[in-house]
């Protein structure tokens, strides 16, 4: 008997939010040349499960995906997952047996990355190909791009390394009030012309994450690397503007059982809500071992029956409190807490919100113990 917590993937809703993604880009392309998707899965497919939803975005006509580290990338591989697979993450001290062995296409991001990976193709006397960051600003991994010239000397000669695309990554693409998408885009276009004078002229290049693809065509380029919008979900505070997603993703659970508080009991640790006047509480065995985040007590709401009911109390390693006063429950009721229940829905952008957090965390964090089923 499998836990009464589930989350239940729509591989249909992804594959049509991919083909969603590249309907606008072939619609709003400008001079006749339409990019293609690099498609997101990092933190196993921002918690929807890597394999089955990788599989699913490959054949919705992905042009590649892209995961965080060598692991990540092994385990598409093994997956039957056939398109190339861009590594992100920093390897200047990973194990880089996968990269050969499973043909990931690694980032050189650092002069430690391209030695590794270097001296790893001379040892197997083959050129690999890479993909090249810049750092435009965010100032995480790449390099920085007011320093190429002295920088990439090495790297572009390297005999070992191909460089086949070069990219950068948006600070602040979902604030739109913020000016700085513009300046790291201009940084980006003089980076890609001194890298071109250093001779790599070929390669291809792509920029633009969820927000970026939402905000501004002109960071388009060869490929887009959506996350987010690939799972129905956009990247707060933008709106989809003509795009038609659905969100892939719904976390139900039950309520295992039903019982009444007497004025001034309280429930959950702490006894941060108390009850004023008789109430009945019903109990859903889903809590922060399984991703949901303390905060939601005595904020959010779940929906049972179609109607909206309060988290109380606190939000316990496995259960929570739902207050179910004046609603008919019973144990056996489904709790849908992100999704659609008859006609209400809880999103994870809308969960994010009552907490002051982001979507991403919301559903990158769904624990491992859940039931990922998928329809």
């Amino acid at each position: 008997m499998i836990r009464p917590t589930l989350a239940t993937v729509s591989l249909e809703a992804i594959q049509a939010n991919v083909r969603a993604v590249q309907r606008l880009l072939t619609e709003e392309s400008e001079g006749g040349h339409t990019p293609g998707i690099i498609a997101v899965l990092k933190a196993n497919a921002y918690g929807h499960g890597a394999t089955r939803v990788g599989l699913a975005m490959e054949a919705a006509g992905a042009s590649m995906l892209a995961c965080a580290d060598i692991e990540e990338g092994v385990t598409l591989r093994q997956a039957g997952v056939t398109i190339p697979i861009l590594v992100f993450g920093a390897l200047s001290i990973s194990d880089l047996e996968g990269v050969f062995e499973q043909q990931l296409t690694p980032t050189v991001s650092s002069p430690g990355a391209a030695r590794a990976l270097s001296r790893a193709a001379a040892d197997r006397g083959v050129r690999l190909g890479c993909h090249l960051k810049v750092d435009t600003g965010m100032n995480r991994l790449g390099f920085r791009s007011d320093n190429l010239r002295r920088s990439m000397a090495d790297v572009l000669r390297d005999p070992h390394l191909a460089v086949e695309a070069v990219y950068t990554h948006f600070a602040t693409a979902d604030m739109p009030e913020s000016p700085f998408l513009e300046e790291q885009r201009t940084r980006f276009d003089a980076a890609r012309d001194v890298l071109a004078g250093l001779g790599l002229s070929a390669a291809r290049v792509h920029a633009a994450n969820s927000a970026a693809l939402l905000r501004d065509r002109r960071t388009w380029y060869d490929w887009v690397r959506p996350g987010l919008l690939l799972y129905g979900i956009v990247p707060p505070p933008l709106a989809a503007s003509t795009l038609d997603l659905r969100p892939a993703l719904s976390l139900t659970s039950r309520i295992v059982a039903v019982k009444g508080l007497r004025p001034g009991e309280g429930t959950g640790y702490g006894l941060r809500w108390v009850a004023r006047e008789a109430r009945s509480i019903a109990i859903v065995p889903a809590g922060y071992a399984d991703g949901l985040d303390t905060r939601l007590a005595n904020r959010a709401s779940v929906l049972v029956r179609g109607r909206r009911r309060p988290i109380v109390g606190s939000v316990c390693m496995d259960m929570i409190m739902i207050d179910v006063t004046g609603t008919d429950v019973s144990p056996g009721d489904e709790v849908t807490l992100i999704g659609r229940q008859e006609g209400d829905e809880i999103t994870a952008r809308e969960m994010a919100a009552q907490i002051g957090t982001i979507p991403w965390e919301v559903v990158c964090r769904l624990g491992a113990r859940i039931e990922r089923r998928y329809v």
